[in-house]
C-alpha cells in the first residue's frame, strides 16, 4: 500500500513538473483598486491550490484530534471496567497456599483462619 501512495505522488510531480515548464510565463493579477501583482502562472496557481486546501486541510486535522482524544478517553474507561481490583497486599500475605491436587495429604487448616472449615474425617473412597 505504501508503495501505491508513493507511485501516485511521484506521479503527480512529474505531471505538475512538466505543468510548470511548459506554462512557465508571467501573469499579471490585479488584486484590487491599483494592487497589481506580476508572477508567473504555476506559482499562482500552486498558490491558489494551497490556498483553497488549507480550511480542509485544518477541518481534518481538528476531526483527527477529536476522534483521538474520545478513542482515547473510551479504551481508559474500557480499561478500567475490564480490568479486576488488585487485592490489598495484606489480604495476599494471609492467603494460605493451595492445596496441589499431585499432593498425597489433604491440607491442614490453618487455626488462626476462621473462614476455613475443619478437615471432614470421612476421606474420598469412605462409604457414603
Amino acid at each position: 500500500m505504501q508503495f501505491l501512495r508513493t507511485a501516485f505522488w511521484v506521479v503527480i510531480a512529474v505531471a505538475l513538473a512538466f505543468f510548470c515548464m511548459a506554462n512557465y510565463v508571467p501573469v499579471t493579477v490585479r488584486l484590487w483598486g491599483d494592487l497589481v501583482m506580476e508572477t508567473k502562472l504555476p506559482v499562482l496557481l500552486i498558490g491558489a491550490f494551497l490556498l483553497g486546501a488549507l480550511p480542509f486541510w485544518i477541518m481534518a486535522r481538528a476531526t483527527r484530534w477529536r476522534l483521538k482524544r474520545r478513542l482515547d478517553s473510551t479504551e481508559r474507561a474500557l480499561a478500567a471496567v475490564t480490568t479486576p481490583p488488585t487485592p490489598p497486599a495484606s489480604a495476599v500475605a494471609s492467603t494460605p497456599p493451595a492445596h496441589s491436587p499431585m499432593s498425597s495429604t489433604p491440607p491442614v487448616a490453618d487455626a488462626t483462619d476462621p473462614a476455613t472449615p475443619p478437615p471432614s474425617p470421612l476421606s474420598p473412597a469412605g462409604p457414603a
